[in-house]
């Protein structure tokens, strides 16, 4: 089971989540970035009394059509960088919002408020991810990943990269080839 918890940020918010699990016997798998993924059904007191006692430290469990909401946010933009042909041409905000028919006003704060980051940060990280699969795959120009990905210049492109990355996306494709050379005389 998957569920969100609002306010769960940093390393003390998971820590207090997975006590939290740990005190009501039930087992975790994944507790990042606000989401928290239980390897068993719980039931309904468990499930009270685990948000109950969130409370108390300030975080909030919450409701089913919420955690969904979030997921289909998530889903909707890993399918538009990583799937899609290219981006859409017109801004991530219209698309995201016709896609799940809701105002986008209101997907950002919710997104926000629980994963911590705007949905425009999320965007961007899998972007980069998506350039370094071009570049490790070695299958267009910087000029048509750029292009490709809806970024205004290389530069741009190379600027957001690096931020995210701490290298260049020349750096980084000149390692994939250094490694692979080691590997290749191994």
């Amino acid at each position: 089971m998957k569920f969100y918890i609002r306010y769960m940020i940093g390393l003390r918010g998971k820590i207090v989540v997975k006590e939290e699990l740990r005190r009501l016997g039930l087992h975790y798998g994944v507790i990042d970035q606000g989401a928290v993924e239980v390897l068993e059904d719980i039931d309904a007191d468990q499930y009270r009394q685990l948000s109950e006692n969130l409370l108390k430290s300030g975080m909030q469990v919450l409701d089913e059509e919420t955690s969904h909401l979030i997921e289909k946010i998530i889903n909707v933009v890993i399918q538009m960088v990583h799937y899609e042909d290219e981006l859409p041409e017109s801004g991530y905000e219209e698309y995201i919002s016709r896609k799940l028919d809701c105002d986008y006003e209101h997907l950002a704060e919710v997104f926000q408020e629980v994963k911590s980051i705007s949905i425009s940060q999320f965007i961007n990280g899998h972007r980069v991810e998506r350039v370094k699969e071009y570049l490790l795959y070695d299958e267009r120009s910087l000029k048509d990943i750029a292009a490709r990905l809806k970024y205004s210049s290389i530069a741009s492109m190379s600027h957001q990269f690096k931020n995210v990355t701490g290298l260049t996306p020349t750096a980084y494709k000149k390692l994939k080839e250094k490694r692979r050379r080691i590997l290749m005389k191994a």
